[in-house]
This record gives structure tokens, sequence and C-alpha cells, in this order.
């Protein structure tokens, strides 16, 4: 067949392939809630909202049209309805036009869940600003750096992170979202001082720029998708997690994670309850799930083992049958959490594995997790998964390699599955940094870390396998391993563990135990036992800490 002939059929069927994509992802998008039947003087307004404020801005101003009495928002303060959030925005936003913030500026905003984060994040957008999210888990240097870097033409900040932002001087000011003392320069007083008639048009659309809570020299940012790829995150979401309109999500992720933000911003525009809260604590939210009949559920493994932790008991008074979907995302879940979850809570488990690059690459739905409780799912529709080897060559299911993920546009438009040594294939795709394993039937397994795996001698070991195991100890409430130097081996294994409370555990039965389970080569060497494991406030345990930490 003439080249030029079969590349014009190849470009037809990508085309094709796609506008049937676009197709399905409005589909689900409908059969949600998250696009209805509306009057025509009710969209005529919403398409005025999202023209005005882009996606972003608009999207509060959407919700305030569709059901603008209905609750939006429940934090320790209480609860705002849509109609609400949207004039509080509104608000904030006419205060800082008036002090001075131009579209296309800098507002950097370093808070935690709770009502001034989304007043400023949405309020910033009605601006048209570049919208710098940070977390709480870096450094007063590292902060300092990323504002500047960023360019932080306005501050907004909750009172406990003051003293890391010492220095940070910006020419719109610094606002306070969450003051534990009164005075001036409040979210509040801004908001109590203005008008909540909309701003004026900023003419620029709004950014989203979340830094790397993994490397706070690099920046992650959601912003530079296109409206297609929008449709694609929401479309591999909703085709097999059910969420729905007008229910209520619990959020416990930070909304300054990418995926806290995903989420939270979904339930706006689902039209759906958020329900907030500054601190994780398991028993306050599972009393919540049951108060505010949580439909959904949005957290990271190490939350909901501490809610199971709890016992039975601290759930046999409360009725959490609203509950229908348990959301994991973030870290490994694992087969021992995901069993003791669907014995807790029923089959209503689903986790997610994704990256900046490809939100949700796979999604393992209650029926996957039934089957392999290690899995995270088969490929979500739109995406593009590949293990490759160390040559760039595709593995056979049950073979490990380097995770890569993407679009499946681009796999389809680039073929060839070999990698050019900078982490990302022709075909476009991204190296995750884990490596893994399909199965026969298409589900992917995380094994590791690409970063963390230990090589022992001339063994390679995952991590992960160690820490699944250790997890599964009714002794121990949670463990770690990392690999630290050794003269002979090159590494070698060293297991932090935190033993449950009326527990007991020496470091001979810990070794043992590992032993009976695994090959020798996997035997932790040294074991360390500890309080609590170094988290950030997304949850990941802290491996740079844990390296820091002294033995003996």
């Amino acid at each position: 067949m003439d080249l030029d002939l079969r590349a014009i059929l190849e470009d037809t069927g990508r085309l094709f392939a796609r506008f049937g994509d676009e197709a399905y992802y409005i589909v689900l998008c409908v059969r949600s809630g998250l696009i209805g039947v509306e009057l025509p003087h009710r969209v005529a307004l919403m398409l005025r909202a999202f023209d005005r404020f882009g996606t972003l801005g608009g999207a509060v101003s959407v919700a305030s049209i569709r059901g603008g009495g209905r609750i939006g928002l429940v934090d320790e303060l209480g609860s705002l309805t849509f109609r609400e959030l949207d004039r509080r925005s509104n608000a904030l936003a006419n205060a800082w036009r008036e002090h001075g913030l131009e579209p296309g500026e800098g507002v950097t905003i370093l808070a935690r869940n709770h009502r001034g984060f989304l007043d400023a994040v949405f309020a910033a957008a009605k601006c048209g600003a570049r919208i710098v999210l940070l977390n709480a888990d870096f450094t007063g240097p590292q902060i300092r750096r990323i504002a500047a870097r960023e360019g932080t033409d306005l501050l907004v900040y909750d009172d406990e992170y003051a003293k890391l932002l010492k220095g940070v001087e910006p020419r719109r000011g610094r606002w306070r979202a969450w003051a534990e003392r009164g005075g001036e320069e409040t979210i509040e007083g801004l908001i109590g001082s203005q008008p909540t008639s909309a701003p004026p048009k900023p003419g620029v659309s709004p950014r989203i720029v979340i830094p790397a809570s993994r490397d706070a020299g690099r920046t992650r940012s959601s912003t530079d998708r296109s409206e297609r790829r929008r449709w694609h995150d929401l479309g591999g979401l909703l085709s097999r997690v059910p969420l729905r309109g007008h229910e209520v999500t619990e959020c416990c992720l930070p909304m300054c994670d990418p995926l806290g933000f995903a989420h939270a911003m979904l339930a706006v525009g689902l039209g759906s309850t958020l329900v907030l809260r500054r601190r994780f604590d398991p028993a306050a939210t599972l009393e919540s799930l049951d108060r505010n009949q949580a439909t959904a559920l949005i957290v990271v493994p190490v939350m909901l083992r501490r809610m199971l932790d709890l016992g039975e008991e601290a759930r046999s008074d409360l009725d959490l049958g609203a509950l229908r979907i348990v959301l994991v995302a973030g870290s490994q879940l694992g087969a021992e959490l995901c069993r003791r979850t669907v014995e807790a809570v029923g089959p209503v488990l689903y986790n997610l594995y994704g990256s900046t690059e490809a939100t949700c690459a796979t999604i393992a739905t209650p029926a996957d997790l039934a089957a392999e409780p290690a899995c995270v799912g088969t490929v979500v529709r739109g995406s593009a998964v590949k293990v490759l080897d160390e040559r760039g060559e595709e593995l056979l299911p049950g073979h490990t390699g380097r995770i890569f993920v993407g679009s499946s546009a681009q796999l389809e438009a680039n073929p060839s599955g070999a990698t050019n040594g900078t982490g990302r294939s022709p075909g476009g795709l991204i190296a995750s940094g884990d490596v893994g394993h399909f199965d026969a039937e298409g589900r992917l397994f995380v094994d590791g870390r690409a970063d963390e795996t230990i090589v022992s001698g001339e063994m390679s070991v995952f991590p992960a396998e160690i820490e699944e195991l250790l997890a599964g100890h009714a002794a121990i409430e949670e463990a770690a391993a990392i690999g630290v130097p050794d003269h002979e081996l090159g590494q070698r294994l060293r297991a932090f563990v935190v033993v449950r409370e009326g527990s007991s555990m020496t470091e001979q039965e810990v070794k043992q135990y590992v032993g009976e389970k695994l090959a020798d080569y996997k035997c932790p060497r040294d074991v360390i036992f500890l309080a609590e494991l170094p988290r950030g406030p997304a949850g990941k345990v802290l491996r740079r800490e844990l390296e820091r930490l002294p033995v003996g």
C-alpha cells in the first residue's frame, strides 16, 4: 500500500477513535449528572459564566446557577451553599482587583482544607490569576524559593504557616485564610467589605501550578492540559467509579495535592456537597460519614488504615449505609488493607493509579479487587500503560519492568515502545517512576518505586513487598523499608516498624517472620522500632526522613 495512503488511513482511524472517546466521555458526564438538561435561560447563564471566568472560575458560578440553595461545603465553621460560595469568591475577587491584582499575576496559596482555600482558588480564578498551590510538607527555604520562582504577587496563608513565609512580601499583599487570632488582612474581612456582584472579565484564563512534593525544585501543572485532556480525565474516572451528582463527598486528601484538588473540583462540578476538615482525624471522619450521610470517601491508604485500626466498636453505632464509594489513591493500597476494608464496609472500594500526565491510568473496581486484592486494575479508556524493560521493549504479562503512562492518542501516533533515555518514550508516554507488571487478565500490579529498588548483592528487592508482608502481621500497625549503604553488598535492607498498642515484638521476631515468608535476601538486616512513621500531608511516608534517623 502506498505510504501516503497508509498514513492517511491511520490518521483517519485515530481521528474516529478520538471522536468515539469524546462521545463516550460526554455520555458518562451526562450519566453522572455533570452535564444535565437545563432550561434555555440557565444554559445561557452557564455559558456566560464559563466565557467570563474559564472552566475553573466558572465552575462555582455554574454550580450556583444549577442549585444555588444546595449545601456546597461543610467544614469546621459550618456549611455554605453554592450560592454563598459563588458570592464569597466574587467579593474576594473584587477586593483583590481593588488592591491592584492584575490578570495573569501570581496568587500563591498555603492553606489546609477549609472554606478559605476554596474562596481563594475561585477568587483568583475569577481574576485570571496564575494560582500556585504550596504543600505544607515543604520547608521554609523551599517555600520561599518556589514563591520567588513562580512569581508571587499576592499571598494567601493560614496563620500556622506564618513563620515559614517570612521574607515573602508580595506587592498585592498577604492575606490570612484561617486566622487563629483576630486582626486585619484576613480573607473574611475582605469578603465582608466588597459587593458580591461578579468581578470584571479578566480576559485571560486562570492557571493552576502544583509544585511536585517529591522534589520542590520541579513543578507539576494541570494547566497545560487541553480541553480534550480534561474530558479524558473525567471520562476515565467516571467510566469505573459511579460518582453521581447531588450526593456527598468526604475528601480527606489535602486540596494542595493534585488528587485532592481534582476531587474537590469534581464535587463542585457534580453539585455534590464537599465535606472538609483541616486535619485528618480517623474517629472524626467516621462520625462525619454518619452525620453527613456521605456517599463517597476520598482517602490515601494510611488514612483508611487508621480508620480501620479504631476497631469495629468505633463503627458499631454509626450508620455508614449511604457510603457507595471508597476511592483510594496516592500510594500503595496492598492486599491486606484491601481485604480489611471490604470486610468492614463491603464491596465499595476503588483503587486508582495515575500520574500527573495521566490522572487516571488504571482503576481497580470492587470486582477487580475481589479477584486480585493487590492489583490497581485495568487501563481506563483513553489511557495507555506499558511495562517496558531496560531496552524499552514491551514485556509480556507476569514480567516486571518500568511503568510508562499517557494517553492512547500518544501511543497510536507513535507505537514504538523504546525509550529515549529521558524517561519518555518516543510515543510520548511518561515514566511513572514505578515498576510493575500485568497479569494475563490485563490487571496492573505496582511492585514498587523504581528509585526505591534495592540491589543487595546481585539481587533486586522491592521495599513494597516487605512492607506489605509486615503490615499483615497482627502485632504490626505499619512498616516501611529502605535500602542503606553496605560495604559488602552495596545495599542492605532496613525495616522501620510501628507496633500496635498493647502488642510487643522484637527485632529477631520481625526477621524470623519475614524469613519464613520470603527469600533470605529479602529479609531486613536492620529493624528499627518507631512510635510512628514520618509522613507528609498527603499521607506518604517521608523516606528521606527515615534515611536520616540515627541507628543504635
